[in-house]
């Protein structure tokens, strides 16, 4: 099977102890910091780590990367791509045509409703991505700058943070 791996990774979740901050502040809650760290584990355990890491700017995204990164001893490219924060669809599609073509597998971490949106186009298949879902897409393609709205991707895993063994 040739082409390339995507994993979709909500961010962990976040908290809104703080009602002065600005959304794009929000840091992770106790919970995204346990959840961030335990699919990391699970990634590196399932031999799925990505060379390339595509995330939001907002805190509680940073955060969640950091955390993943830590636990699954990532060593791979990071880029924080602030086109991600505001979730539009077509600003993953951008972001990921910007990829090397010989990096085979990418990370992207961002927020709802557009990339359950996102998923769903390319998978042709509606999936509830709850905070520090993973979901694996094999994209029938050789680069990265071929993938479009017409790519269909095949989802492969979804892992949900309460569904794996700890």
């Amino acid at each position: 099977m040739t082409g390339k791996q995507l994993l979709v990774f909500r961010h962990a979740k976040s908290s809104w102890k703080q009602s002065g901050l600005r959304d794009f502040d929000r840091p992770l809650n106790k919970r995204g910091k346990r959840d961030a760290k335990r699919m990391g584990a699970f990634i590196r355990e399932h031999d799925y780590l990505p060379e390339t890491i595509v995330s939001s700017p907002a805190v509680r995204a940073k955060e969640t990367v950091e955390l993943f990164v830590k636990a699954s001893g990532f060593s791979g490219t990071i880029i924080f791509d602030q086109y991600l924060y505001l979730g539009e669809m077509g600003a993953y599609y951008r972001a990921l045509t910007q990829i090397d073509e010989h990096v085979q597998r990418v990370m992207v971490v961002g927020h709802n409703p557009g990339l359950e949106t996102f998923l769903e186009i390319m998978t042709r298949r509606e999936e509830r991505l709850p905070t520090a879902t993973i979901a694996v897409v094999y994209l029938p393609v050789q680069q990265w700058g071929e993938i479009s709205r017409e790519t269909r991707g095949s989802l492969v895993y979804l892992w949900r943070p309460r569904e794996i063994s700890a």
